[in-house]
């Protein structure tokens, strides 16, 4: 594997002696994969020492990303993600006008074709999520969501069942390669640790549409994301 540079796969946003905070890039492999370093691996080559993963983002999807310091902390923030405790926003674009513009998405997970996902009305393996809509310019909307389960491709599955794929998702949208990115984004975080109550939220640093002005001023008037009201479950 070549060398790296730290900075073409995160950026840090926090540190204590508990975790750390990264930015992760989109486009960047969370494991080693085919010759390239995944971006765990790239954050304990920059601060040389072991890192613990909690949970994990998808290729595509840039973002928040906690890593524990110690194994014993790592099982700590592992318990709080199964007991859903910890509270995970993620920002997404579509350029299809959803089935609804707010509301829950709820169904079994299964696996389709090639790695794809498809969501049924089966129990099993089952999704929940909550979502807000707000329209954009040339006919984009901005998704605001919060995941309650946390399982492989749910939130683009999720908004592909309401007829939003992701912009520049290159599993789940059609003809999607006019885009720089796919457009998904873990932009804030919070839980408690030891006591104490830790938020995180971070923008996205690449992606044309993440940073046009409506974006920002839609951002802007949401503010703190856990204070919208969620839609109930």
């Amino acid at each position: 594997m070549h060398s790296i540079n730290a900075t073409d796969y995160f950026s840090m946003v926090s540190e204590n002696e508990h975790f750390i905070v990264i930015n992760k890039h989109a486009g960047i492999n969370f494991h080693c994969e085919e010759g390239e370093f995944g971006v765990v691996v790239a954050v304990e080559k920059f601060l040389k020492q072991k890192l613990y993963s909690v949970h994990r983002l998808d290729k595509m999807t840039s973002g928040l990303l906690l890593l524990a310091k110690s194994s014993v902390v790592a099982h700590e923030l592992a318990t709080l993600f199964k007991e859903q405790k910890i509270q995970k926003y993620y920002l997404a674009i579509s350029d299809k006008k959803p089935k609804k513009k707010q509301g829950l998405i709820k169904g079994g997970m299964e696996k389709s074709r090639r790695s794809m996902w498809k969501l049924t009305i089966k129990k099993k393996n089952l999704a929940i999520t909550q979502f807000f809509s707000y329209p954009l310019t040339e006919g984009k909307r901005l998704f605001v969501v919060k995941p309650k389960t946390g399982k492989t491709h749910q939130i683009r599955v999720a908004l592909k069942s309401i007829g939003s794929a992701i912009c520049g998702d290159p599993l789940y949208a059609e003809k999607q390669s006019c885009y720089d990115r796919g457009y998904l984004h873990a932009y804030q975080i919070n839980f408690s640790l030891k006591n104490e109550f830790f938020s995180f939220c971070c923008l996205p640093e690449k992606g044309d549409l993440f940073h046009t002005e409506i974006l920002t001023q839609q951002l802007n008037l949401l503010d703190d994301l856990k204070q919208l009201s969620w839609p109930k479950i």
